[in-house]
């Protein structure tokens, strides 16, 4: 720190704040810091923010004292006005210049255009930092966003939670605001049981080092790697590991200012519940850490993390263990009541849940999907097998919606269908496609891996996303209430992933034909089939551009058609790497000069008789030969030795354009010509539009 900088700090106090508020605020105030710095001139070395549940901390480094110097150019009148021919100012150039308290002399003509003017140069002194700050740090405060904001007494304020204190510092000196009720100072307080003194701060640079005397660990960084730490050291000293869970460690990191991880037991005979219902009683309730043996199953053992130090830990120990007996008592009697009866005798109860108000139960769903599972599995071309086992896996798929476990923990649906199926004697393969029918869940997670899971899950997904169309519920802005974004995407991927061959068009009026005259649609199967297709075509172009396809060549593709997503995947495929192809622009040129030209005519049967020119008959001949390989290249989806055969069009539709004139007044030869350019083009397009193409300037 110079004579001309000092550090400042920010800290807001509040009650304890939800961990998922944490990390978006910390972003957001950083964000907005920088941006109020660079507007107001104040240089800075680093931005830096923190935080825990009682606290938001913005730490800058090495800000000035005082604003740059703003120099402002003022534009005055024409240089014609403010001084006559003989160089002497007039009385506009003198009331100008006196106007903004500078000399005539110091006035310089710049040009505007076609006419000079005069300009005066001001230099606007830089206010102090103090002075600013007091002005801009209640704004950063009050422009903070949260989910879920809250007001407090009797203030119009709205905030994550109550502010408690405001600590303001620059330097060793307050900047002074009064914010909700709170007027800044240099108090601070610590960890709220460890530490209940008030903590006084003379500057900023003692900040962390009192806090952690204090028994906060303010940085996030710092404590979430005290918490790995600890985590590991403690799993390792029980003969275990513990998987990696960046999302719980980070959830639990928001949960504490003082971490101390602990070791708890439960009683082995738990062990018997399937893995994933011990991972979520202990993940998504507890915020544990499950314990993994060497073997990959879980030890009877669980690691807590505490708000606090290390004294009374056999306490709090006992009370965590005593909290997860109670909950995996529960789940134990949930389980072995569900086994009481076998999977396959739940479905009938899927009668009394609504699916959705307009679209019947869940299990008029089950007869749908089951339908639509039926005709996917000839359409992508399943075995006998295979199509058995996604019909068994589909009627089964939503009985565990009735099963007590399910009820009692909504996040293990899918993953008890499975379980149950497998214990109710089902075939494993269908148990697999119970489970895999939900995925993915989420980005980045698992996609189906068998034919049967497949087909469930783009049966299920499609009956959601065509349902919800028909009755008028489409994705709107940020709303999107039943996830049908994600589940287009999910079927994307299934369909790239796989390079499954799929009629989009088919596939939603059979979809469709499920809803009809068993409920009350809004939309047309017209209707819904142009707005789905529209919808999926969203999808697939943010998939294919995140693949590195860049926007034209997805735009070409797209306007070449999408019923197919593994076809239009594979035109992008081969477009892009001919783009890369010295041939590439031949048949861009030839493509662009015979679209042009044959845009308003639709036929492209070339009457051969009608051919007068030596030019058209060749290309006629040569464009025929070429037809003849495409029939080869389309079938076995070859589409860059496709677009290769077509570039070797040029030549001849250079000499075309050069020996007639297509616009002849003969009409049935103009029209002749025009549809053996539009045969071209119909060919071309086959793989893409290349109109769509960016043609770059040299």
């Amino acid at each position: 720190m110079s004579g001309n900088t000092s550090d400042f700090l920010l800290e807001i106090g509040v009650e304890e704040m939800p961990a998922r508020f944490l990390d978006p605020a910390l972003a957001e105030m950083k964000e907005l810091a920088i941006s109020a710095l660079a507007e107001q001139r104040l240089g800075f070395k680093q931005v830096k923010t923190c935080g825990t549940p009682r606290r938001l901390t913005l730490f800058v480094e090495g800000l000035a004292k005082s604003q740059e110097s703003l120099e402002i150019e003022i534009k005055g009148p024409a240089a014609k006005v403010a001084f006559k021919p003989d160089g002497t100012p007039t009385k506009a150039a003198e009331g100008f210049a006196k106007s903004h308290g500078v000399s005539v002399s110091d006035l310089v003509k710049k040009p505007v255009g076609q006419v000079d003017y005069m300009f005066a140069t001001k230099v606007e002194a830089g206010r102090q930092a103090m002075e600013v700050l007091s002005g801009i740090v209640p704004a950063l405060i009050a422009g903070l966003h949260f989910p879920k904001p809250m007001r407090w007494g009797n203030l119009e304020v709205r905030f994550a939670r109550p502010i408690r204190w405001i600590v303001s510092l620059f330097g060793s000196e307050i900047v002074d605001f009064l914010f909700a009720g709170q007027k800044t100072g240099r108090i601070t307080f610590g960890h709220r049981f460890l530490n209940q003194e008030p903590v006084k701060l003379a500057n900023p640079s003692e900040y962390f080092e009192k806090m952690r005397g204090a028994h906060v660990l303010v940085d996030q960084h710092e404590r979430r790697e005290t918490i790995r730490r600890q985590v590991l050291e403690l799993a390792a000293s029980a003969g275990g590991t513990i998987e990696k869970d960046e999302d719980l460690l980070n959830e639990v990191n928001n949960l504490v200012e003082y971490p101390t991880a602990l070791i708890g037991e439960f009683n082995p005979e738990y062990l018997k519940l399937p893995k994933e219902v011990l991972v979520t009683l202990m993940r998504e309730h507890q915020r544990y850490f499950p314990v993994a043996g060497p073997d990959g199953g879980l030890l009877s053992k669980f690691i807590a993390v505490r708000n606090g130090a290390t004294n009374h830990l056999d306490i709090v120990r006992a009370g965590n263990e005593k909290v997860l007996r109670a909950r995996l008592a529960d789940a134990d009697f949930f389980f072995q009541e569900d086994l009481k009866t076998p999977l396959v005798e739940k479905t009938a109860s899927l009668k009394k849940i609504v699916f959705q108000e307009s679209l019947g139960s869940i299990y008029d769903k089950v007869v749908r999907v089951s339908a639509l599972a039926d005709y996917l599995a000839g359409a992508m071309g399943a075995g006998v097998r295979e199509k058995k086992h996604a019909l068994r896996a589909a009627y089964l798929a939503k009985a565990d919606l009735v099963t007590n476990m399910v009820y009692e923990f909504p996040e293990l649906q899918g993953i008890m269908g499975r379980e149950y199926a497998k214990r109710s004697g089902e075939e494993q393969c269908v148990a697999a496609a119970i489970f895999e029918h939900y995925q993915p869940r989420f980005a980045g997670d698992d996609l189906p891996g068998s034919v049967p899971g497949k087909i469930l899950s783009i049966a299920d997904k499609m009956d959601n996303i065509v349902g919800c169309f028909a009755i008028g519920i489409q994705p709107s802005g940020s709303q999107d209430p039943y996830a049908l974004r994600r589940q287009a995407l999910g079927i994307c991927n299934i369909l790239l992933e796989g390079g499954i061959k799929l009629s989009l068009e088919r596939l939603i009026a059979n979809t469709y034909s499920g809803y009809e005259g068993k409920v009350q649609l809004k939309l047309s199967l017209a209707k819904v089939t142009e707005e789905v297709t529209e919808f999926f075509k969203q999808r697939l172009r943010g998939i294919l551009e995140d693949r590195g396809f860049s926007y034209d060549t997805v735009e070409a593709v797209l306007a070449s058609g999408y019923d197919d997503f593994s076809d239009a995947f594979l035109r992008a495929q081969a477009l892009a790497g001919f783009r890369t192809n010295p041939a590439f622009g031949d048949l861009l040129t030839a493509f662009i000069r015979a679209n042009n030209l044959s845009k308003k005519i639709t036929s492209n049967q070339v009457e051969p008789s009608r051919l007068e020119d030596d030019s058209e008959k060749e290309l006629f001949n040569r464009l025929s030969n070429v037809r003849k390989k495409a029939g080869a290249y389309l079938v076995t989806q070859d589409y860059h030795s496709l677009l290769a055969a077509i570039a070797t069009l040029q030549e001849p539709v250079d000499r075309f354009f050069n020996a007639v004139m297509v616009m002849v007044e003969d009409k049935h030869v103009r029209e002749n010509r025009l549809a053996l350019l539009q045969s071209l083009v119909a060919l071309v397009k086959k793989v893409a539009d290349l109109s769509k193409i960016v043609v770059e300037s040299k």
